[in-house]
């Protein structure tokens, strides 16, 4: 069963850290998320695995996954917890580079064109990662609901997806811990 307060306690004690950052998005930023110190801690990935099959809820797709390496623990965890529920569910990892081997794709993973998928990612600030794992998985012909992040910074991402056509769902948000988003989203 998801723990929303365990999960605030674990991101509190071991990911959340404040100071001077540059974000992938290339924003600076005055606090940063490191959701690898969640992701690839054995309870931590569990209250992800409960909390984002919580979330999908009855409408369940054929797959999960998005860019790797992040979002590999995260994809594991959950399929473990939906392996423990007896719930159907694949995984699937989106490539920063195509192999230049085999069969040279960006997706890897038991998935086929067509399936319904949700592109999972541990922190959300403009969506840029995820958005770049969404082209991807529609190149190969998934069908992309939306996103799933452990946390929105709440500066553009949710825009960013909805412009296209995607929804954003989060475990947490900035305002979770007493942060106010340092832009307002447009």
């Amino acid at each position: 069963m998801y723990d929303k307060n365990a999960l605030m306690t674990l991101v509190r004690e071991k990911a959340l850290k404040f100071g001077d950052f540059t974000l992938v998005s290339g924003k600076k930023a005055s606090y940063y998320l490191d959701g690898k110190q969640i992701t690839l801690d054995a309870s931590g990935a569990r209250i992800l695995g409960e909390g984002i099959l919580d979330l999908l809820g009855d409408h369940l797709p054929a797959a999960v996954g998005g860019m790797s390496i992040g979002a590999d623990p995260i994809t594991a965890a959950v399929l473990t917890v939906a392996g423990i529920r007896e719930v159907p569910l694949r995984g699937f990892m989106v490539r920063k580079e195509p192999k230049g081997h085999g069969l040279e794709r960006y997706i890897e993973g038991p998935v086929r064109a067509g399936d319904r998928v949700v592109i999972l990612e541990d922190v959300v600030t403009t969506g840029g990662s995820s958005l770049l794992a969404i082209e991807r998985a529609a190149q190969f012909g998934l069908q992309v609901d939306g996103v799933i992040a452990i946390i929105d910074r709440l500066e553009g991402g949710e825009a960013a997806f909805l412009e296209r056509g995607y929804w954003l769902k989060s475990l947490l948000t900035v305002q979770d811990f007493g942060i106010e988003p340092t832009e307002t989203p447009a």
